[in-house]
């Protein structure tokens, strides 16, 4: 395998600061993008060498942006790629080793055999590791392309559920194998979108076709139910069986409101095994129960219909991690609260606690049209991705 350039130019075809030019990022991997073909990825056009703009081309118009090549890398760690031998889309994510040396081996003890076969299993397979040649200490992680968790949003209570239950036994999973995530919250927990859109996403704007041409379209979680996955494993720890106490020192997660990271408490060991769970707990509290305060989410005072949730996510949340349930206390209430739901209660409409019923008109007509015909066609209320692999 040949060297990889590491040139700093710009593009020949644009000024400075011109909309849809290269940035910093973008030539990171325009850089990269002959050694990665190499390796069996093939970029985008826009990040590979010697591309041309298709603005710029005879015969094309309308403004800059809405061309599909005009969309530059919007996290500078993370680019999409298609592996060249079977057409996957993956993503391809750049870490340090210095700043994350454990991950690699975390993530490649989950995912190979034999935990790889376990079905309880929700990590998200690491089908590769890169390091480019060039670039000492730099590791390319290259998975499968995934989408978030609630994009797009959950149609029926009983699809929740089931993303409920998955996440609660893939945390299960890990803990069983004396691995703790300290990240699991609602930025880590993603799923894998094949099945909802069967003709593709966008890869980096995920509402949009492949080609950024309209807005791609989806099913339900009922019709193709996904499998959710935990991603992200650079701050996760694993412990020998014989190691005891289990504790570390804390690392901060995304989500800042552990109760134990708060005041002089995040400077002694503590069991990571409870925060995941608060993790857990809060993320249920805060996208389905409560909500939290965002400007731009008219949704942030939660969604309606999981009361039922409350008593589990409270003992989730307990200030002291010594009062919260372990995983599998947690597994087991929670298929006990499933058990008293009734079906007419899994088939339920979502919706947010500030909705308008009348411009929700044309949406729970469509919802009652589809919980019908699942009705009637014997559809299961709570959807399973193992019925469709």
């Amino acid at each position: 395998m040949g060297t990889v350039p590491t040139s700093d130019q710009r593009h020949p075809h644009f000024e400075p600061d011109e909309p849809g030019s290269l940035t910093i990022n973008d030539i990171y991997w325009r850089d990269l993008a002959p050694w990665l073909e190499e390796c069996g990825y093939m970029l985008r056009p826009r990040f590979r060498p010697g591309w041309i703009p298709s603005w710029k081309l005879k015969g094309t118009g309308g403004p800059v942006m809405v061309h599909e090549d005009a969309q530059g890398s919007l996290r500078h760690q993370i680019i999409d790629a298609v592996r060249m031998r079977d057409g996957l889309v993956v993503v391809l994510k750049r870490i340090q080793k210095d700043d994350h040396p454990h991950e690699v081996a975390i993530h490649s003890f989950l995912t190979s055999e034999p935990l790889a076969s376990d079905p309880k299993n929700h990590c998200v397979p690491l089908l590769e590791v890169l390091e480019p040649p060039s670039l000492p200490g730099t590791q390319l992680l290259v998975m499968k392309l995934l989408r978030m968790y609630e994009d797009p949003h959950f149609d029926t209570v009983g699809e929740a559920v089931d993303y409920f239950r998955q996440i609660f036994e893939g945390v299960q999973f890990m803990h069983k194998h004396l691995v703790a995530h300290r990240d699991c919250g609602s930025g880590n927990i993603m799923m894998d979108g094949q099945h909802l859109y069967p003709n593709g996403f966008h890869p980096t704007f995920q509402w949009l076709n492949m080609d950024h041409s309209a807005r791609a379209k989806h099913t339900t979680r009922t019709r193709a139910p996904p499998k959710y996955y935990l991603i992200d494993f650079g701050i996760s720890v694993r412990f020998s069986p014989d190691s005891l106490p289990r504790t570390e020192v804390p690392i901060k997660g995304a989500d800042r409101t552990v109760p134990e990271f708060e005041g002089d408490g995040c400077l002694d060991p503590l069991d990571p095994f409870a925060t995941d769970v608060y993790y857990l707990g809060n993320m249920i509290r805060e996208d389905f129960l409560d909500g939290q305060y965002e400007e731009d989410r008219p949704d942030h005072e939660g969604l309606e219909g999981f009361e039922f949730m409350r008593p589990l996510v409270n003992d989730m949340v307990k200030r002291n991690p010594e009062e919260r349930p372990k995983i599998d206390e947690v597994v087991e209430r929670f298929e006990k609260i499933v058990s008293r739901l009734s079906t007419w209660k899994l088939r339920s409409r979502v919706q947010g606690k500030m909705h308008y019923t009348l411009l929700s008109i044309p949406s729970i007509v469509r919802h009652w049209r589809r919980r019908i015909s699942f009705m009637i066609k014997g559809v299961p209320p709570i959807p399973s991705y193992r019925e469709i692999n």
